[in-house]
């Protein structure tokens, strides 16, 4: 049985490599058809994200495993490069290395921002893709299925997917919720569409939001970015009324002054009727005028205020770290020992197997000698040389047994199999 993979990451690899690697769904889906056309008998699984591409197969016959390098050529003749423009930019990993690599990534320990939660959803998305062209085996099955639940298990033991670390999430979950018990019946008002702009909206939409306007000085990008969140759009000259109408502000341009000054604000105050404001600043230089903040139930947060909290959760991420990876520690282990028993079962049985025949012919002769034997007495003997099996075979397969539970425990496995040789090759 042969475990490995083959890719390139954020640790390894250029974002300009990584780029050039990169599956989209479609891409992937045939990568996986053509792969199984070139190895017939081999898994395979595909995990492309923007941090990551990594290339996972298995074979329950070693010889049958495509090697590293058939790999990487595969990787680089899919996307059409030589070879040598990427090799030196890929890692391997076999075993249990590969098994406990992929616990890392799914349990996002191995992600540029630790315990971000998107990865694990992206590991599942490959495996279901995996499954669905039918690329999947057993092996794999396995070792993606016991990635997802070290996953849960350290989501649940640990805190360390609990603390956010990126602004966007900290400002909805952190500040934003520290006002508002809910979003679904507020009225949201992003100000930019950048990228900083676009992750906030996915945070406030998880959080239930769902009236959102967008202004921004170029009105086709308000225009693309409304639409994408299902919100509606308003040229730049609208500002001062979406001002009056908002409940909560993100404010994600890169404007070199103040958008909304104080005196500014103060014009549009009494139209709000005293209603509170969050204003979410995430912009430097910073859009709103500081001395905002201090008028009636307005609640501006900068993104120094925001990187405060971002960090605090960070440290605290990392004081979780070294349980979580004695998490994936203890559950390498136990997958390996389970892979390990799960390869001696066939060896096992044929062992078993091969003791039957000797058994039920000397039976044979044993009772054509003595045909007086009445069924009870047949049955009788024939129990004894069970039994005689059975403790013949015990200590050798309690042996084997404990063996699977420590690493590298082929040894005795080959020993078997070259001493009952003749009952093997049967």
């Amino acid at each position: 049985m042969n475990l490995q993979l083959v890719g390139c990451s954020h640790h390894h690899s250029s974002i300009a490599v990584r780029e050039r690697l990169a599956f989209d769904a479609r891409q992937a889906a045939d990568a996986l058809a053509r792969l199984r056309e070139r190895f017939p008998e081999v898994e395979a699984v595909l995990l492309s994200t923007c941090n990551r591409v990594e290339l996972y197969t298995a074979a329950e016959v070693p010889e049958q495993s495509p090697s590293h390098e058939q790999l990487a050529e595969f990787l680089a003749e899919y996307h059409g490069l030589e070879l040598v423009e990427v090799f030196d930019e890929l890692f391997e990993r076999t075993g249990e290395e590969a098994v406990r690599h992929l616990f890392l990534v799914a349990a996002s320990l191995d992600s540029m921002v630790l315990g971000e939660p998107q990865i694990l959803s992206q590991v599942k998305q490959a495996y279901q893709l995996a499954t669905d062209q039918q690329s999947a085996g057993p092996v794999t099955h396995a070792v993606f299925q016991a990635a997802l639940k070290v996953a849960r298990r350290i989501a649940a033991e640990t805190s360390i997917s609990q603390k956010r670390v990126s602004i966007p999430s900290v400002a909805v979950a952190d500040f934003a919720r520290q006002i508002f018990e809910r979003f679904h019946d507020k009225r949201v008002l992003v100000i930019g569409a950048g990228e900083m702009a676009e992750e906030t909206l996915r945070y406030l939409q998880d959080e239930g939001a769902r009236e959102i306007t967008v202004i921004n000085r170029n009105l086709a990008r308000a225009h693309a970015l409304a639409e994408q969140w299902h919100g509606w759009a308003l040229p730049w000259e609208s500002l001062g009324e979406a001002l009056v109408e908002a409940d909560l502000v993100v404010s994600t341009t890169g404007a070199n002054l103040p958008i909304v000054t104080l005196e500014h604000y103060r014009q549009l105050e009494p139209l709000r009727y005293q209603r509170p404001l969050v204003v979410l600043d995430l912009a430097v230089p910073r859009d709103f005028e500081p001395a905002i903040g201090d008028c009636l139930g307005v609640y501006v947060y900068t993104v120094d205020d925001l990187k405060a909290v971002c960090q605090e959760n960070k440290a605290a991420r990392d004081q979780a770290l070294p349980r979580a990876l004695a998490i994936v520690d203890e559950e390498t282990a136990q997958f390996m020992a389970d892979l390990r028993h799960r390869a001696t079962g066939p060896i096992i049985q044929r062992l078993r197997e091969g003791w039957q025949r000797p058994k039920d012919e000397e039976l044979r002769r044993l009772f054509n000698k003595l045909p007086e034997l009445d069924d009870r007495a047949r049955g009788e003997i024939s129990q004894s040389f069970d039994r005689l099996i059975n403790k013949l075979l015990h200590p050798p397969l309690e042996s084997l047994r404990e063996e699977t539970r420590q690493p590298f425990s082929y040894s005795l496995l080959d020993a078997l199999k070259r001493l009952f040789h003749s009952h093997l090759s049967e």
